[in-house]
């Protein structure tokens, strides 16, 4: 039986639950720099704390202790700390050369949790999705408010950063690659043919999900949530999905409009509300987990920093 058809099988019958954030959980750690860097990394020419993929390498104990906190409290599918692994993200950190051991080392903790997880609980295997966030240069927009034609990247440099991660999440263990925080459809269209080229078979699915930004309802290069899946069904995706940005309440009818044109399973993992003037957040878990209630009620779903995965409402 392949990965996509035992998913499938399991998403057929009930949600399936993502793990929840890992940059806050690795905040609470209180990292210094030398954390970051370690021995390997210690006379490294830039700084690197805040660079949280590079802590595969230089304290996998975190990374592995996080895995298993979130394997503990139950869920099925873990991502790998893997969510700026590109070339062009690290290279703000002149990290491009250990790019493909960041994501294969990310991918094998991951592997090494599950496992030993689906070992405990057999009738309850686990499962790990391979992170793959948007880079910090966009296809669609252009950096230089003077020159709109301008781009900082190209389609094909996009695509080749992606199959490097790509290569290292499925040559680490991956299950699912997971293809998220869209906010350009046009960079996402680069990670689904990196995907294609890396595994022209097909034996890793992939899981997109976009991200709207505010309550305009659209995505950062301005599509429309029905108009993002016209974009992307072409690569039948296991599921589809909206996370970040906005909370429960706001996601709604986002979610629920992605639930009745999409042709496939559902995903949503939103963030605890959009920020007060303060820049804090309001919405906390009670009222989370009653909107989440509601959108596993209505059969088009949810999680609360614990993502779900169902089919969309006949």
């Amino acid at each position: 039986m392949t990965i996509r058809t035992r998913l499938e099988t399991l998403l057929s019958e009930r949600i399936l639950v993502l793990d929840g954030a890992m940059g806050t959980m690795i905040q609470r750690h209180k990292l210094t720099e030398a954390d970051f860097r370690g021995e390997r990394f210690k006379s490294h020419s830039k700084e690197l704390r805040g660079n949280n993929d590079m802590l595969v390498l230089t304290r996998p104990d975190i990374i592995l202790g996080i895995h298993n906190e979130y394997l503990e409290a139950g869920a099925d599918i873990i991502e790998t700390n893997s969510f700026s692994g590109t070339s062009i993200a690290q290279s703000d950190y002149a990290l491009e050369p250990f790019v493909y051991e960041l994501n294969f080392e990310a991918a094998r903790l991951a592997r090494q949790a599950t496992d030993a997880w689906t070992a405990k609980t057999p009738d309850k295997p686990r499962f790990v999705a391979g992170a793959m966030g948007p880079t910090n240069k966009t296809l669609s927009m252009s950096p230089d408010v003077n020159d709109p034609a301008f781009r900082a990247v190209t389609f094909d440099q996009m695509k080749d950063a992606f199959a490097e991660q790509v290569r290292g999440l499925i040559d680490g263990g991956c299950d699912v690659l997971l293809i998220e925080t869209i906010i350009d459809t046009l960079s996402a269209k680069a990670a689904i043919l990196a995907v294609s080229e890396v595994d022209p078979e097909g034996n890793v699915p992939i899981i997109l999900s976009a991200t709207i930004t505010d309550q305009s309802g659209r995505t950062l290069s301005g599509q429309t949530i029905d108009a993002f899946w016209t974009s992307v069904a072409h690569a039948h995706p296991l599921a589809v999905g909206i996370n970040c940005a906005l909370g429960a309440r706001e996601m709604r009818p986002y979610l629920a409009e992605l639930s009745r044109v999409a042709t496939t399973f559902i995903s949503s993992y939103p963030n605890a509300g959009l920020p007060n003037a303060f820049g804090q957040y309001d919405q906390h878990a009670p009222e989370t987990g009653e909107l989440v209630r509601d959108f596993a009620r209505l059969n088009f779903i949810h999680t609360l920093h614990l993502a779900v995965f169902r089919r969309r409402p006949s």
